[in-house]
């Protein structure tokens, strides 16, 4: 079946001499309505809305010039309604019958906006020659001109609770904001100037109400839909998310009609109106973004080799009319920063290489980044030491960290587990060799109660054998020799002291292999240790401290030691 456009859209369309004309086409309940008003019965002297029409119930001495002098402030309408009713001349009614009344015949009042949703600073210009930045509940007039900046996002709620979001760049005027006397049958008209507007309206089958979005070459006129008007470099980008949109060209005699359904676009330049194509699917994105512990939020979704960018929004709202920040992307990656902790609502779309933004993928969004954890400071990478040490940088709001080392990285088959540690540090015995991971969290205090915060970035860290020393060699008595267990690769500094503390070194070498031959120093008592470097460059610390004592030992007239059944006489070294 052929669908037909309102005759009083047509009127308007050429009125305004607008070269392109779409709107969504009138459907079968619309006209259902009418058969079922003419049986309404009610009080003589009230009327109801049956769309398209109002229905009048006649009191006493009703003629058809008295009732279109009342409802449409024109008696000659009389002849409207008197064919609209079947009735030939305008003669006395009976009291009680049932008129009806031609909605599109009913005079117009002023309606209003208001804002409910807003980020940043729009402007806006009355008709009255006011201006300035506009604020959240304000009330917005017919005739208001509206601008919003990169930062900015606005929605506004209309009397019948449409709702039409300006995102960021975007221009629009609110050139008619009018409702019907009676009925208030919405009378919307929206002129877009600069960049893009996203309306969803409420179902206008109901009361017959009329919803347009015009730019300099086309209008959109709706009966309920969700749909996106933008203005592009190559024309008017129409997108259609649900309900459909009829589109035509009148600049040729006869104009082919073609409607945009739910999921298709199309761009409407100078020259005609482009064919309907299919809008880009929902991006697809992996449920691990769901919730985020880091106070940039970060996302990424699946290539889509026919996208030419992405458009993601923010919003505290499911319909996403209360957006919060907003931006368009060339990369399938997104940051955003400066949100609080809370549950959000995530939108994101793919834009084709024509312009056409796609269809929604909407993610309800957990953000829990505080307190942030602390950073890790060791273990970091290898252990090769008797004990284990975890230390971390001091969060300044911490009450108590909890700290977890696991053979796992999801945590699951945990070996450490505190969940109350005070300090920045912890030790505990060195755990057996193999691979380890590590993670911290600060805890702190939220309206009187203990806050978790998120864990820190994971740690992994391998447990490799202690580099020990042997007991030292007597060589051919006149040295030392030290060994050690090493391996492949490995470097070393080994370190002989006076004392404990290592202040009076004896002797500091680098070595290449785990072994060092040295002179028999004089008497008395040495602290050895030994450190080792692996290939990765992986310091370990020293080893723990070996004391020797080297006693007087007696020798030949040439130094050569003296020897008996046992070794060298007068030493045990």
């Amino acid at each position: 079946m052929r669908l037909a456009r309102p005759s009083l859209l047509r009127q308007t369309s050429s009125r305004l001499l607008l070269p392109l004309f779409f709107s969504l086409a009138l459907t079968a309940p619309l006209l259902a309505s009418a058969a079922k008003s003419a049986s309404a019965t009610g009080e003589p002297g009230s009327f109801i809305s049956t769309p398209p029409d109002m229905t009048y119930f006649a009191v006493q001495g009703d003629t058809l010039s008295a009732i279109s002098k009342r409802y449409t402030n024109k008696a000659l309408n009389w002849h409207i309604i008197g064919k609209r009713n079947k009735i030939d001349d305008d003669r006395a009614i009976p009291i009680g019958t049932a008129i009806l009344i031609p909605l599109e015949l009913l005079p117009e009042e002023d309606s209003e906006a208001r804002v409910i949703a807003m980020t940043g600073t729009p402007q806006f210009k009355a008709a009255d020659g006011k201006s300035g930045v506009l604020t959240l509940g304000a009330v917005i007039r017919e005739g208001t001109q509206i601008t919003t900046d990169k930062n900015g996002f606005l929605t506004l709620a209309l009397a019948d609770e449409s709702r039409v979001s300006i995102p960021s760049n975007s221009q629009v005027s609110l050139a008619k904001l009018r409702k019907t006397k009676y009925t208030g049958s919405p009378r919307t008209e929206i002129n877009l100037l600069q960049g893009k507007v996203e309306s969803r309206v409420s179902s206008l089958v109901s009361n017959k109400g009329r919803f347009e979005v015009r730019t300099n070459l086309a209008v959109a006129g709706v009966r309920g839909t969700n749909f996106r008007v933008g203005v592009n470099d190559d024309g008017i980008a129409n997108e259609v998310l649900e309900g459909g949109v009829a589109v035509s060209n009148t600049n040729v005699k006869k104009p082919d009609e073609l409607v945009l359904t739910s999921g298709k676009g199309n761009i409407i330049s100078a020259t005609g109106v482009g064919k309907p194509v299919d809008l880009l699917p929902p991006p697809q994105l992996s449920d691990s973004y769901l919730l985020q512990e880091r106070p940039t939020l970060q996302f990424q979704v699946e290539t889509n080799a026919s996208a030419a960018g992405y458009h993601v929004q923010i919003a505290k709202d499911k319909e996403i009319l209360d957006v919060l920040a907003e931006n368009r992307f060339k990369e399938n990656r997104f940051k955003f920063d400066g949100f609080a902790d809370g549950n959000y609502f995530v939108r994101f779309t793919a834009i084709d290489k024509a312009g056409l933004e796609g269809l929604p993928l909407v993610k309800a969004v957990t953000l829990k980044a505080r307190p942030e954890p602390p950073f890790t400071v060791q273990p970091k990478n290898k252990l090769r030491a008797e004990s284990l040490d975890f230390a971390w940088t001091e969060a300044g709001n911490a009450l108590a960290y909890h700290l977890q080392m696991a053979r796992d990285a999801e945590f699951k088959n945990l070996v450490v587990d505190k969940t109350d540690l005070k300090e920045v540090q912890f030790s505990t015995t060195r755990p057996a060799d193999g691979t380890y991971y590590w993670r911290v969290a600060t805890i702190a205090q939220k309206d009187g109660k203990a806050d978790h915060g998120p864990f820190s970035d994971v740690q992994k860290f391998v447990v490799l054998p202690v580099t020990s020393l042997a007991l030292p060699g007597d060589g051919d008595g006149n040295q030392l020799s030290f060994s050690w267990a090493s391996e492949p690769g490995q470097k070393f500094l080994i370190q002989i002291s006076m004392d404990a503390d290592f202040k009076n070194i004896y002797l500091s070498k680098d070595l290449d292999q785990a072994e060092l031959k040295i002179t028999r120093p004089a008497a008395g008592q040495y602290f050895i240790r030994v450190r080792s470097t692996d290939p990765d460059g992986y310091v370990s610390p020293f080893t723990a401290t070996q004391k020797i004592t080297l006693r007087p030992r007696w020798t030949s007239s040439d130094g050569t030691p003296i020897n008996s059944s046992g070794g060298a006489v007068g030493t045990n070294f």
